[in-house]
């Protein structure tokens, strides 16, 4: 196998999830790159260290500019708060690095193209891990939209619900609350959590096209963990929009983090004229489908049986499932890091590239922006969004 040598450019929870990704790929796929965990790379030189001896890394780095010019790299992995993304990508892209990088690609359409741009530049590997795309259940509502068996998109309705941030004595900023310091992360739940849904949506039925959007910010001043000082919030609790695929159906979005009990409940539903699917990620393993017509007889389902069928997402025939268990065995939220992964190097190898890659993840960018400036004005915003 030729090596595939990593350099992990922060610590934290995306770190453990892609750190284990690349420690089990070659257990579970036949690809011919092994990867090496190389460099593990974070401004704390002490978690640093306590992050590379617990998974593996050959050595520690306090300065990216370093890792991204390193002779022994060859894959730099982007799992730092969303205003560094911009920086470091541009200078591995021009290192000639493969590049993969966290959600959302940036804080802004105006950071991402030229992330894009550097990346297409270098002709570099490049994908963002919008992981969700790899849970085998999603995978299979693709494939059964790709087969025709839902018909002609009338509507499409996501959410994505959390309870974490309730409490005004959460404090904003610093190494673990980056996600709500708006001068890190840009935007609230609409980068952090919707960005997942608009790229499945768009994955599954196209482009998004117009929007129409409402934020709110319940909390409105925290202290900040860095100052120590009451701060204005600029982030968003809660985002709820409308909008249009370019396909012509409807779509409903929905995000908070005051939503009391769920912490990561996250649904979608497509409704077509041949049939309807269904998926809730706190039962990952499933994949609900209405079928009202047959596409093998071209007739409509008996009216005695019509109803919805429950998938259990497990068997060989399966997207990924021939490469972990026996049916009716299930995988988890660590597996679809793993089939990102997997779908990446494999694309290295043959020259096709994996998707998202930036620029695709550029155009969940454009909707994101769109939603906000929607939310600022109260008017249907073009997200200028492509296929």
């Amino acid at each position: 196998m030729k090596p595939l040598r990593v350099a992990m450019i922060g610590y934290g929870f995306m770190g453990r999830a892609h750190s284990n990704a690349y420690k089990r790929l070659t257990d579970f796929f036949p690809v011919q790159h092994k990867p090496v965990l190389q460099v593990a790379c974070a401004r704390n030189a002490e978690k640093a260290k306590a992050f590379a001896d617990n998974w593996g890394y050959g050595r520690v780095e306090t300065d990216w500019r370093k890792v991204v010019t390193a002779d022994d790299v060859d894959l730099i992995d982007i799992c730092t708060p969303n205003d560094t993304h911009q920086e470091i990508a541009i200078a591995a892209a021009q290192a000639g690095k493969m590049i993969v990088c966290e959600k959302p690609l940036a804080r802004t359409v105006a950071e991402a193209q030229p992330m894009v741009d550097a990346v297409e530049k270098a002709g570099v590997p490049n994908m963002v891990w919008f992981n969700y795309r790899r849970v085998p259940a999603i995978t299979l509502a693709k494939q059964l939209i790709d087969e025709g068996r839902i018909g002609r998109a009338f509507h499409f309705r996501s959410n994505f619900l959390q309870d974490w941030t309730i409490s005004p004595d959460v404090p904003q900023g610093g190494a673990g609350l980056w996600r709500l310091d708006a001068a890190a992360a840009g935007s609230g739940v609409t980068g952090d959590l919707l960005a997942h849904n608009i790229d499945t949506a768009m994955w599954l039925n196209g482009p998004i096209t117009r929007v129409v959007a409402k934020t709110e910010t319940f909390v409105k001043e925290r202290v900040h963990s860095l100052t120590g000082k009451v701060e204005k919030v600029g982030i968003d609790d809660a985002c709820a929009f409308l909008c249009e695929f370019a396909n012509g159906s409807l779509g409903v979005f929905e995000s908070t983090r005051y939503a009391r009990g769920h912490k990561a409940l996250k649904t979608l539903e497509l409704n077509g004229s041949e049939g309807s699917l269904s998926f809730n990620l706190e039962e990952m393993e499933y994949l609900d489908f209405f079928e009202y017509t047959q596409k093998e007889s071209n007739t409509s389902t008996p009216s005695h049986l019509r109803g919805w069928r429950r998938i259990h997402v497990t068997n060989g025939e399966h997207p990924y499932m021939d490469k972990y268990w026996v049916p009716g065995l299930v995988v988890g939220y660590e597996h679809s890091f793993l089939n990102a992964l997997a779908d990446f190097v494999a694309g290295v190898e043959s020259g096709k590239p994996t998707q998202p890659d930036f620029r695709s993840a550029l155009q969940t960018q454009k909707v994101c922006e769109a939603v906000l400036q929607s939310a600022a004005t109260g008017a249907w915003v073009e997200t200028g969004a492509t296929a």
